[in-house]
């Protein structure tokens, strides 16, 4: 996107290839051109990479391009003359989605100004209004898609921590029952064996036993919901399920990608796609599994039996697990043979 804005330039070139500045400016100009270029493109590349903007620190390196940029459009003048106030929209663009809002205002502020005073004050000015225009049409714009994209992300992170916050809460519920429900039998039977040591030795071991089995069965219940509790990303579930089919001999083909869902819709995914291949393992006697990602959408298909009449408690786990995501899954048999989970937002 910051390539294409790049057009916009054709501006400065013309007026270089027009300038009637010395050589030595004309020069000047061409360099601080390209360097313009690369500067703005890398700086935007960094920036989205994680170099900050748009609600996170912008680093060192940030504040030095957007720096450098200021230099290399104020270097331009001699030889540009008016032309080089084509400089200022992609500056403003860079304040704004690569540094911090403050200096969003700062720069769009500035930039409305300095075009201003020039197309009123400086003879000849008027032919640069609809630069003018432009500049304050861009510095709305701006202003409203960074607010919109920072309220997007914010929202995200607290749907994320809610997510993650009822999910702690459910695995905690589950430990507790689990727990409290096996040590209040294991306390039983220890009341009853030491009673029956002496009276009864033979119930008194089969008693131990039971104590050694519940205590095995509480083990493995608090494994299950801690493994839950961590959640694995859709990254890592779309691995396992790969593994797990393959090892049962099932073709797997998955195409897109995760990162078309937002960390959210990743979470809620990763257990629908988990549920689905425990399903075509376990029910369907499907040949292939075909895994499809996209932006708001996860389709899992298999060549199996097909799901049946009856709808069991796998299929309604996942409706629980979609609903209380914000999401519709649906469940319906294919054409020809096998089954087909959809999970959509």
């Amino acid at each position: 996107m910051a390539v294409i804005w790049l057009v916009f330039l054709i501006y400065p070139v013309l007026a270089l290839l027009r300038s009637t500045a010395p050589v030595a400016w004309i020069i000047v100009g061409w360099v601080t051109l390209v360097a313009f270029i690369v500067l703005y493109v890398a700086g935007f590349m960094h920036g989205m990479r994680g170099g900050g903007g748009l609600g996170k620190t912008p680093s060192v390196r940030q504040w030095a391009t957007f720096a450098a940029l200021i230099v290399c459009a104020l270097l331009s003048i001699p030889a540009e003359g008016g032309s080089a106030l084509s400089f200022l929209p992609f500056i403003m663009s860079f304040a704004s989605y690569g540094l911090t809002r403050t200096w969003h205002w700062i720069a769009t502020v500035g930039a409305v100004a300095v075009t201003a005073l020039c197309v009123f004050l400086i003879p000849g000015g008027i032919d640069y209004l609809s630069l003018l225009a432009i500049v304050g049409l861009l510095g709305v714009v701006n202003t409203v898609s960074t607010w919109l994209i920072v309220r997007s992300a914010q929202a995200e992170r607290l749907g994320l921590e809610l997510a993650t916050s009822e999910g702690r809460e459910a695995v905690a519920r589950d430990v507790h029952d689990l727990i409290g429900h096996s040590l209040t039998v294991v306390g039983l039977k220890a009341q009853l064996v030491r009673r029956l040591m002496e009276s009864d030795p033979e119930r008194a071991k089969a008693e131990l036993a039971d104590i050694e089995a519940l205590t095995a069965e509480a083990i493995a219940g608090v494994r299950a919901s801690v493994t839950e509790a961590r959640g694995a990303t859709l990254v890592e579930q779309l691995a396992a399920s790969r593994a797990a089919l393959e090892s049962a001999e099932i073709r797997v083909r998955v195409e897109g990608a995760p990162s078309a869902l937002s960390p959210v819709q990743s979470l809620t995914a990763s257990w629908i796609l988990r549920e689905a291949t425990t399903n075509a393992l376990r029910h369907s006697r499907a040949r292939a599994v075909r895994v499809l990602i996209a932006p708001g959408s996860l389709v899992v298909e298999d060549d199996g039996a097909g799901p049946g009449d009856r709808e069991g408690n796998g299929i309604r786990g996942m409706r629980e697990r979609a609903a209380a995501a914000g999401a519709a899954l649906t469940v319906r048999p294919l054409a020809n043979s096998g089954t087909r989970v959809e999970l959509t937002w």
